[in-house]
């Protein structure tokens, strides 16, 4: 089971954890969740263990969050604590 967090309760931590942003560098370049770090889905998948470690939390996150939940399923089960932003970039636009 994943854990998943939705952008009303992102809101509160923004600036206390870190935020992978999954969506190509052009799609971050354009704008991004505040704080949030870019590593492509498909460079973090290759190569969890170059950007991540196992004692930290990440918050994931991808255009509408399909990409950011295959993501954190992939991820925990290789034990990584991961978190998925359920609302993705879209959900982050709404709420600005």
């Amino acid at each position: 089971m994943v854990s998943s967090i939705s952008i009303n309760n992102l809101l509160e931590k923004i600036g206390n954890v870190p935020i992978i942003d999954l969506r190509s560098v052009e799609k971050y370049n354009d704008n991004h969740i505040e704080g949030a770090i870019n590593i492509p889905f498909e460079k973090l998948i290759l190569e969890p263990k170059q950007y991540l470690n196992y004692k930290e939390t990440y918050y994931l996150y991808c255009q509408k969050g399909s990409k950011s939940i295959s993501a954190c399923m992939y991820l925990a089960k290789r034990g990584f604590k991961v978190v998925n932003i359920k609302e993705g970039y879209e959900g982050w636009i709404m709420e600005k």
